[in-house]
């Protein structure tokens, strides 16, 4: 199908839809850096640029509309965040394009954070993880056409799709009302214990074999930070252990700034920009642009390909 990407950043989510088949029609992302990245490894050039400048007359016709919108507002890493902040009104664009195209199927993904902005408004609510902004978002989507979409949404763990990392998300799917309801969500492809006969999660170790434990000027981004670690249970200072999967990789800290880099299991130093996107499972050969700290940022805001990957796979070519 055709696929328009929003938000595309660096292109986790769009790796993940290209190799289930899937061809990226248009992409737009506003942070040069993460063009450039994108660009060097599809081929084709993304439109760098705000979105809220880019009119829906230029954006091609597609049968799915993607993104992972930008969610620093909603992350529970941020202590500062509320239903105002500017960065979540980025979402009105994601609903202003899917108004315009009117596609079959939209995907967009989110922390889970942007479940309880607003706060609850009944028990039910909390349990159903439904506060006051995410109710809103979804009778948005789900009026976002005349003809109107289902919308549901899951929280998954990437660890639960072959992802190293326990990464929680919010995946939100819809599909228009006048054709056949097919979109569903993915059955796990791993598992914690190894229940249901599935594979195990993967390890840090397993992800980082072949790397040399010392950073490399000869292999591309494997450079990382001086930055000391000192674990204390914090986010970006918690252990990371070589046989389980890692902490949550994020762009950045609770809306003070740099990226946030997690220590490497020797706890001796941080993890490396390649190290980095081994464990979001971008392949060696995905080149990142711009400054080290840049690289961090667009890794940790990334969407592990491999969630992606099943997701598009629910959905027919």
């Amino acid at each position: 199908m055709k696929i328009i990407s929003l938000f595309s950043g660096a292109g986790g989510m769009d790796l993940g839809f290209v190799k289930a088949g899937h061809k990226i029609v248009w992409a737009n992302d506003n942070d040069k850096d993460s063009c450039l990245t994108y660009e060097k490894y599809f081929k084709h050039v993304p439109l760098c640029k705000n979105i809220e400048e880019v009119s829906s007359l230029d954006i091609p016709d597609g049968d799915v509309v993607i993104g992972g919108f930008p969610c620093q507002g909603f992350s529970i890493a941020n202590p500062y965040r509320n239903s105002e902040d500017k960065r979540n009104t980025l979402y009105t664009q994601l609903l202003r394009v899917i108004r315009d195209k009117k596609p079959k199927y939209f995907v967009a993904e989110n922390v889970i954070g942007i479940c309880s902005t607003g706060g609850y408004e009944s028990n039910q609510d909390r349990k159903n993880h439904t506060g006051k902004v995410f109710k809103i978002i979804l009778s948005e989507l789900e009026n976002a056409i005349p003809e109107g979409y289902h919308v549901e949404f899951k929280i998954l763990n990437s660890a639960d799709f072959g992802v190293p990392q326990i990464r929680r998300r919010v995946i939100i799917l819809g599909t228009r009302k006048d054709i056949k309801k097919i979109l569903v969500h993915p059955r796990p492809t791993n598992d914690k214990l190894g229940n249901e006969k599935l594979p195990l999660w993967k390890t840090v170790r397993e992800v980082l074999a072949g790397l040399p434990e010392e950073p490399s000027k000869d292999i591309p981004n494997h450079q990382g930070t001086s930055h000391r670690v000192k674990i204390n249970g914090h986010l970006g200072n918690r252990e990371t252990q070589w046989d389980n999967p890692s902490p949550t990789i994020v762009g950045r800290g609770g809306g003070t700034g740099g990226p946030v880099i997690i220590p490497h299991p020797n706890l001796k130093r941080r993890m490396t920009v390649r190290e980095t996107a081994r464990i979001q499972c971008f392949p060696d050969d995905f080149i990142f642009e711009g400054s080290v700290s840049s690289q961090y940022r667009q890794i940790g805001n990334a969407v592990p390909w491999p969630l992606a990957y099943f997701i598009a796979k629910k959905l027919p070519k």
